[in-house]
């Protein structure tokens, strides 16, 4: 299975994006999907995630604000982020595993990610 995240951008504090993450070659609905962010010169940090059930895992940060979803029949999965603020800039990164996990290594195939990029 390959990943491929796309629809970062450049947008204003308070604005919305919708990356998307499309798997190729398989399929990940019998597993768990998640996003992850990672800024200039910090760690990567997951940001949702998403388990086959439903259940879903959020970051402090982002809860409120940031909604995961998966839309199976064409095996993509969403991160829509609304009302955005300058701490959310990152390169964000889909990652697929077999069920949600804490940890990045439990994620077992990554996207290339894509850059969102919020002005004040």
């Amino acid at each position: 299975v390959q990943l491929q995240a796309s629809g970062g951008g450049l947008v204003q504090a308070g604005g919305s994006l919708r990356p998307s993450c499309v798997a190729s070659g398989g399929t990940f609905s019998n597993g768990a999907v998640a996003w992850y962010r990672q800024a200039p010169g910090k760690e990567r940090e997951q940001v949702a995630a998403l388990a086959s059930g439903g259940m879903t895992k959020y970051a402090e940060s982002v809860k409120g604000r940031f909604t995961i979803s998966r839309h199976n029949g064409i095996n993509t999965t969403y991160l829509q982020m609304n009302s955005l603020k300058p701490e959310d800039t990152a390169v964000y990164y889909c990652a697929s595993g077999p069920r949600v996990g804490v940890e990045a290594y439990e994620y077992h195939v990554w996207g290339q990610g894509t850059q969102v990029t919020v002005s004040s």
